[in-house]
This record gives C-alpha cells, sequence and structure tokens, in this order.
C-alpha cells in the first residue's frame, strides 16, 4: 500500500527577477492574482488534495509571506468592529490549521535542487509533494489531486505534465515515455530544452511533483548543474536509474507567473472565473479591447 501523501514543499526562496521591479521589494509569490496573492491559489491547490503540512522553503526579505499565512489580529479587531463580518469570516476561514505550517530558510540561492534538499528533516521518510509557487494551475478538480490519485493507482515518482507546440519545446523540460495508460505514463527520459528535432515528445514538465524521500539521498551528493545550481532533474535522473517515475497529463491550464506575460494571462484568467465579479470583468477587457 502506498504512503499518504500528507506534506508538500513550497520553494519560494527566488528572487523574481523576470517580473522585475514589481518584485524588488514584494516576493513574487505574493503578486496578487485577481484577489490573493499567487502562493494563496497553490496552497488551496494543495489543501484539495489533502495536504496536511506545508513547508516553505524561504530566503531573505520574504517574512511577509509567514505574516500573510498568520493572523492579522489589529486587522481582525478592525473588521469586528466595522461590523465587516464576511471580511473577518473570509480572512479567518483561509488560514491552514495551527500548526500545519513550517518555514526554513535556503540560506544561499543554490538552485530547486538545493530548496527541496532544506525540507528533508521535516519530511523525513515519506513521500512528498513538490509545488512551484509561481506557476499556477487551474482546473477543476486540482492538478495535484490529480497526482495523488495517480500515484495511488501506480505508486512511485509522479510528474505533472502538459502539451505544448513543437516549436516551442525548447523552451521547456520535456520527458520521453513509454505506454500509455489513459493519461499516465512511464517515464524513460526527462530532456531540458531539446531542440525541436532532437525533442522526445511535446509533454512539458509542469512546476507539480511527488516524489519518493530517496530523492534528498540524491540531492545530498548531487554536483552543481545548469547555472551552476542544484538542479531537481539531475537529482531525479539518479533516482530513475533505483525507482519508477510516471507522468500524468493533467486536465487544466496552467501559467508561468514568474514571466510577465504568464502572470498577466493568470491574473485575466482567475479574475474572468471568479462568480461575483467575472462578467463585471469580460465586459471590462471586452471594451478595452476596443
Amino acid at each position: 500500500m502506498n504512503k499518504k501523501i500528507r506534506k508538500a514543499v513550497l520553494p519560494v526562496a527566488g528572487f523574481g527577477t523576470r517580473v522585475l521591479p514589481a518584485t524588488k521589494s514584494l516576493p513574487k509569490e505574493m503578486l496578487p492574482v485577481f484577489d490573493r496573492p499567487a502562493v494563496h491559489w497553490v496552497v488551496e491547490e494543495a489543501l484539495e488534495a489533502g495536504i496536511e503540512h506545508f513547508v516553505f522553503v524561504t530566503g531573505r526579505n520574504k517574512s511577509s509571506i509567514s505574516d500573510y499565512f498568520d493572523r492579522a489580529f489589529e486587522l481582525e479587531e478592525t473588521l469586528a468592529r466595522a461590523g465587516k463580518i464576511k471580511q473577518l469570516e473570509m480572512l479567518q476561514n483561509m488560514l491552514p490549521v495551527a500548526g500545519s505550517k513550517s518555514f526554513v530558510r535556503q540560506q544561499s540561492p543554490l538552485g530547486l535542487g538545493h530548496a527541496v534538499w532544506c525540507a528533508r528533516d521535516i519530511i523525513g521518510d515519506e513521500p512528498f509533494a513538490v509545488l512551484l509557487p509561481d506557476v499556477l494551475v487551474q482546473a477543476q478538480k486540482s492538478c495535484l489531486h490529480q497526482m495523488v490519485e495517480a500515484y495511488e493507482k501506480v505508486g512511485g515518482n509522479i510528474i505533472a505534465v502538459d502539451q505544448v507546440p513543437m516549436d516551442q519545446v525548447s523552451s521547456y523540460g520535456v520527458i520521453a515515455h513509454g505506454e500509455r495508460n489513459g493519461n499516465i505514463m512511464p517515464i524513460t527520459d526527462m530532456v531540458e530544452k531539446p531542440k525541436q528535432e532532437n525533442a522526445p515528445s511535446n509533454l512539458k514538465i509542469t512546476g507539480r511533483y511527488i516524489l519518493q524521500p530517496e530523492i534528498f539521498k540524491c540531492l545530498e551528493t548531487q554536483e552543481r548543474g545548469a547555472g551552476g545550481e542544484i538542479q531537481l532533474t539531475d537529482a531525479m535522473h539518479q533516482l530513475m536509474k533505483m525507482q519508477k517515475f510516471s507522468a500524468i497529463e493533467f486536465d487544466g491550464e496552467d501559467f508561468d507567473c514568474g514571466s510577465r506575460e504568464g502572470y498577466t494571462e493568470a491574473f485575466l484568467a482567475y479574475a474572468l472565473k471568479d462568480e461575483d465579479l467575472g462578467g463585471n470583468i469580460r465586459t471590462i477587457v471586452e471594451r478595452l479591447l476596443k
């Protein structure tokens, strides 16, 4: 029987240089996507998938993230005195359960693999999820929920993938895979930013992973790779020699909020989906387009 996926790692230590100057003093994970920060949408996705404990791997000047997921007593008291009960309840209900969050510091910017490794003592000997907070996935059933269901069927390590046009594969990490079983397939290789003529598929790796704890042993001895950083992909290549990796082509649409274009697209997509204001926002967009 597969161990339950209880914990998730959210690497939030990056600088967000692709969306400067907005991120000069504000963490990229705290950039608002419609009416809440990007990281809020990612936490909601994980909660829907049954995640019980969040490990935020932070860096300097990221205290606003921990503040956001904490009580704001002065604000709550002001709302209560003003009779703004709806807003007060919203703030109180959005908080994860007390004790379900841990914050660890990545003291040097040594890459995604190093950030994941920094969470090793809190994760322990359990399989866990990794969610990149600058990637948002809009889906009827959350992307991580779909991955957990796939994990319960096939076990091992799971990576979320989706299709991109072949002329764009050189911008992504893509997988080579074996025979499909529905939307799940065994991964035989992962290739980072291949030329179109050399790409093994057009299935790009999205920022969602379910990994076995043995990945930490690989990361512990992993040499620096591309960009002089410890790459998670390199450690996964090591682990593939010992354990099964599967991909799930998830149902949904992903947005790269680490780029200005992707951030703008995400903002509009989430705004247009809002139950209360989506119709009004669509009217505004159509008027501006004229």
